[in-house]
């Protein structure tokens, strides 16, 4: 279940990137984050409602480590990608985020001892190299100023130890808890919104003008639907069953479903970038094997 939901997540983020893309042109970071953080956290609310859900007994240490997780992962990680996304584009965000699942393997094995089998790490190599192989063949983006260039490097690997070390707390939490995913969700959105709401200044606030666009307003809710209130539940659901490794791993394979919409969308898609699926289907296999 924790692989099947973990590839779910990198699904709907790949659907919800598209989106962000072009809305985060128009809209600062911050701002972006805060609006996808909050829409989700009402959906995510309206379900708990909904299914009855009650917050079981929860020690304060996991509370706050729950809440850590989502200030880390998504107040901090979160902010970064999209900063990231304008300053190098698509392409190189995503090869870089390929630094994510090693990062996170190394944590899990300091932090939870997580040790992972030989076939498992071969399993992670091979996804993560048939994911950045099919990302830096595409890489014939206009050149950046070195300030841009280091900048998005800098910011990157600050977003990606982040995003690790929210991964390592979430699973952290689901070993010592049974707690419902759902509840993970809503507590680490309002950790990482306590901490969106810190970086807003009064110019950022001038931009929720924006949000009288049906449009603009419409793809916003649209992906914070797809990208943070499916992608975080799959996500969290996935590092509840699997180790957080192997997650992270499968979870970053959004580029492997962005092809198949490349190719709808009328591009062509060279052999190289066939092999790197190829590729990352062996990697994956190998990982759901596992179980």
């Amino acid at each position: 279940m924790g692989e099947i939901a973990a590839l779910g997540a990198a699904f709907v983020w790949a659907l919800s990137s598209i989106i962000w893309q072009r809305v985060g042109q128009q809209i600062p970071a911050v701002v972006l984050n805060l609006l996808k953080g909050a829409i989700a956290l009402c959906m995510i609310f309206a379900t708990i409602l909904i299914l009855g859900k009650s917050l079981p007994a929860v020690n304060p240490n996991i509370l706050t480590m729950l809440l850590i997780s989502g200030a880390l992962g998504i107040g901090i990680g979160d902010t970064a990608w999209f900063i990231v996304l304008k300053y190098l584009g698509a392409r190189r965000a995503l090869l870089l985020e390929t630094l994510s699942p090693p990062l996170t393997a190394l944590l899990g094995l300091i932090f939870l001892q997580e040790k992972l089998s030989p076939i498992a790490c071969t399993g992670i190599f091979l996804t993560i190299c048939g994911v950045a192989w099919v990302i830096a063949e595409r890489t014939a983006e206009t050149t950046l100023p070195s300030k841009h260039l280091w900048q998005g490097l800098g910011i990157s690997l600050l977003g990606q130890t982040a995003h690790a070390t929210g991964a390592i707390l979430s699973r952290a939490a689901f070993t010592q808890i049974d707690i419902d995913p759902l509840w993970t969700v809503a507590l680490r959105l309002s950790g990482g919104m306590a901490v969106m709401l810190c970086f807003l200044n009064p110019r950022n606030l001038e931009t929720f003008q924006q949000l009288k666009v049906p449009k603009i307003l419409g793809a916003i809710i649209v992906a914070a639907f797809l990208g943070t209130y499916l992608g975080i539940f799959l996500q969290q659901t996935s590092l509840k069953y699997a180790p957080a490794a192997i997650a992270q791993a499968l979870s970053s394979t959004s580029p492997l479903f962005i092809l198949p919409l490349a190719v709808l969308a009328g591009e062509k898609v060279s052999l190289r970038a066939v092999l790197g699926v190829v590729g990352a289907i062996a990697g994956i296999a190998i990982l759901l094997g596992l179980r």
